[in-house]
């Protein structure tokens, strides 16, 4: 069977977008059908699958998969190329809502153009002292639909992301979901710079929406930063957040970006078996 789909990437995440509201997969195929086919060199490779299914809470629902097969609450870039794509495809029109693990979510799509509302987030605890490998780590988290733990530092070309970021995701004081780390560098009283270590890609991805989303609000609590900020990716893009706030209280956030196509294709079956 050859399964069309297309290819999108939001700031860097690429990830592979299915029109599943009429089935041809089964619940328990998923996770594995999503390791397959993110595989990078022998199938079409990607950070993620998204499945778009019906919903009767919103226009759409996602099933949202990381490369590596586990399912995920929440993805923003990942939530900005659906919202493309369902209204390319004819789903929804420019301003929509979709369903989520994480809650149901709002997008406008102008051209390339994506702005997307996250759940409110939950979880601040700032400026927390926790051992990593040997040293004492300050670290800030907060969920924006998926846990973030957020640290600052002075050089970010300097830092161990892969070996510094897996130690804080796996982190027992994360226990027992994990989080993603987010390592920023405060570049201006509206501007950070971001690197991402993703858990279920488990490494630095060029962009993390979630974790852009994240970073932004930390640095707005510690009183380095006001809405908009405007956030550099490891990918060169700069996505733009807003927030309201009132005292300690996030009332809503939003970011957006560009969001690519790179190209529209089927895929044999090959790519998936």
């Amino acid at each position: 069977m050859k399964i069309p789909f297309m290819k999108m990437s939001g700031s860097g995440n690429d990830f592979i977008l299915i029109d599943h509201r009429k089935p041809f997969l089964k619940e328990e195929q998923y996770q594995a059908f999503a390791r397959k086919v993110c595989r990078r060199r022998v199938s079409v490779g990607a950070d993620g699958l998204i499945l778009l299914e019906p919903s009767s809470k919103a226009d759409f629902k996602w099933r949202f998969y990381n490369s590596d097969g586990s399912e995920g609450e929440m993805c923003g870039n990942g939530g900005r190329c659906a919202a493309r794509f369902a209204y390319l495809k004819g789903i929804t029109g420019p301003s929509l809502t979709f369903e989520t693990l994480a809650g149901i979510l709002s997008a406008e799509v102008s051209g390339m153009r994506v702005k997307l509302e996250l759940t409110k987030p939950f979880g601040l605890k700032l400026d927390e002292r926790i051992d990593v490998e040997g040293t004492k780590q300050v670290i800030s988290s907060i969920n924006t639909g998926v846990p973030h733990a957020v640290v600052v530092v002075d050089d970010l070309e300097k830092v161990d992301i892969e070996r510094r970021g897996r130690a804080i995701r796996t982190h027992s004081h994360f226990v027992p979901a994990g989080t993603n780390v987010n390592f920023i560098h405060v570049e201006g009283p509206s501007s950070l710079a971001i690197r991402t270590y993703e858990r279920g890609v488990e490494g630095e991805t060029l962009a993390c929406g979630t974790g852009t989303v994240a970073s932004a609000l930390i640095a707005a609590f510690m009183g380095w930063v006001k809405s908009p900020v405007f956030v550099r990716t490891e990918g060169g893009e700069v996505l733009t957040v807003h927030f309201e706030m009132a005292g300690q209280e996030i009332k809503k956030a939003f970011f957006e970006g560009d969001v690519h196509i790179i190209y529209e294709a089927e895929m044999w079956e090959e790519a998936y078996t």
